[in-house]
């Protein structure tokens, strides 16, 4: 089986109907897996053969689903980048991945194409109804072309401790099986549902959740190029949306807006995942709305969703519910009831692309080892307690330290640095730099956030930079983190 299978199946029963809209234009099922099969056809031509990666760098346009499942109806393997990174980040990318092609979009080719200088990949720029000029010429829409279940169809870029951006894995099986779980036994999703598509497509959230799971249920996908409030509630209102799928921060920008007189009679169940969402924002969306929001937990090397709290079970704020069906998850190295979260089943990921060591130390014995901590009570539901980590999520993206801690390290004025979360009421964590000088600069802090803001995604630059006399440091002269307290005069 091949993850595109799921859309030409839809495309049999529901060829008619609605498969994906964004403000006044859609494509029907017959006509979305036509011009996937078209788009697998012009790769053929290309050279693209079963097992080349092909990067896509789209926001949420009607454009990502035609590419993204062409991609795979040509055997190839979807590497999906956030359409927000800077040359030296996509340059990473196709390096590791040894993308043929990146798609781009318009807006964002110039730095695709500045990234993909010296690597194997040919740049293809997409503008939004610029695929019929594309696909000219190419009227009959290849077959499948290979791609097994347990083949490798996406490679979602992750980070750990390291910092440096890893590939991670993710087979036919893995991202088919939970997409219907979701669409099934989570959400029970049919043909009549309306799915919001504020979440970026190319993570692992709204690609499986909202993108694959609706499209596996012939439901429609309504898509948002971006998350704004208002925009959301006006979606919400005109398009009948009847699942809405969303990270905290999400929820608590739509409370937030001024929502007097909209229209959300049409929502039936949310879903919130990406960071742990404040039980006091989930009571007060569900008072406010009368809608049930469930709460889950995954990442991108469990395809996402590893446990989510049953629409069929009781429901617990706080907690990321108990496994899916097919899942399971333990505690390992316990003390005083917390122990690291570890996750084994048909979700986990294959491996990191070309990282045999960082796989082997990840997923033991078939266990995916999360790096979170966690407890579990009688009943069986989890509760995230911490992060073994030093992951910043803001916003439900999470950023890594020592990547950040790289770019400040460019600056020849730094002598030390520490990248570290601090709490913020809306975002959960925002990111932050301590950093130490070499003697006789005078570069300020405001001068080192934009030396960062210009090399990084807008979303990892650290809002507040302290510039310090020393950072804590124990006795082998490793500089503890821990022990950074936020000036009281910091800059912000």
């Amino acid at each position: 089986m091949n993850l595109s299978d799921i859309l030409s199946r839809s495309a049999d029963r529901y060829g008619a109907r609605a498969a994906v809209s964004s403000g006044e234009q859609h494509l029907t099922y017959a006509q979305l897996d036509n011009l996937a099969g078209r788009v697998a056809a012009l790769l053929a031509e290309r050279g693209v053969v079963p097992g080349d990666r092909v990067a896509v760098m789209l926001p949420n346009m009607l454009e990502f689903p035609v590419l993204y499942y062409g991609v795979l109806r040509a055997g190839g393997i979807v590497v999906p980048m956030n359409p927000l990174l800077k040359s030296r980040e996509v340059a990473h990318y196709l390096r590791d991945s040894g993308a043929r092609l990146i798609f781009a979009f318009g807006p964002v080719a110039e730095r695709a194409t500045a990234g993909a200088e010296g690597t194997p990949a040919h740049v293809v720029k997409i503008e939004a109804g610029s695929l019929d000029t594309l696909l000219a010429g190419y009227e009959e829409p290849a077959s499948t072309a290979g791609g097994g279940q347990d083949d490798t169809a996406v490679i979602l870029y992750t980070s750990g401790t390291t910092g440096v951006p890893k590939g991670a894995e993710l087979t036919h099986a893995n991202l088919a099986r939970n997409a219907d779980l979701t669409a099934c036994s989570l959400f029970a999703l049919t043909p009549d549902d309306a799915v919001m598509g504020c979440l970026p497509l190319f993570h692992a959230f709204g690609q499986t959740c909202a993108m694959n799971a609706a499209v596996g249920a012939g439901a429609r996908l309504v898509l948002l190029p971006r998350f704004e409030p208002g925009a959301a509630w006006e979606t919400i209102a005109r398009e009948r949306i009847t699942i809405f799928e969303g990270v905290p921060t999400m929820y608590a920008a739509l409370l937030g807006q001024n929502h007097d007189g909209v229209d959300a009679s049409s929502l039936r169940l949310c879903a919130s995942g990406g960071s742990a969402l404040p039980v006091e924002v989930l009571h007060a969306f569900e008072a406010a709305f009368e809608c049930p929001v469930l709460e889950g937990f995954g990442m991108s090397e469990t395809s996402p969703v590893a446990s989510f709290n049953h629409p069929d079970k009781p429901r617990k704020a706080g907690s990321i519910g108990t496994p899916v069906e097919g899942v399971e998850m333990r505690l390992v190295d316990e003390k005083d009831g917390v122990g690291e979260l570890c996750v084994r089943g048909h979700n986990v990921m294959k491996g990191y692309w070309g990282r045999h060591e960082a796989t082997a130390e990840t997923v033991q014995d078939g266990w995916l080892h999360t790096g979170d901590l966690a407890r579990v009570d009688a009943d069986g539901y989890y509760f995230v307690v911490d992060r073994k980590k030093d992951l910043v999520i803001r916003g439900g993206f999470n950023i890594y330290p020592r990547e950040i801690e790289e770019v400040l390290y460019e600056h020849p004025s730094v002598a030390e640095a520490a990248v570290i979360g601090v709490p913020h009421a809306m975002l959960g964590e925002e990111v932050a730099a301590a950093v130490t000088l070499r003697h006789g600069s005078g570069t300020t802090a405001g001068e080192l956030k934009q030396f960062v803001k210009e090399r990084v995604a807008p979303y990892k630059y650290p809002r507040e930079v302290w510039i310090l006399d020393l950072l804590p440091k124990g006795a082998t002269g490793k500089i503890l983190k821990r022990d950074i307290v936020r000036p009281e005069t910091a800059s912000r």
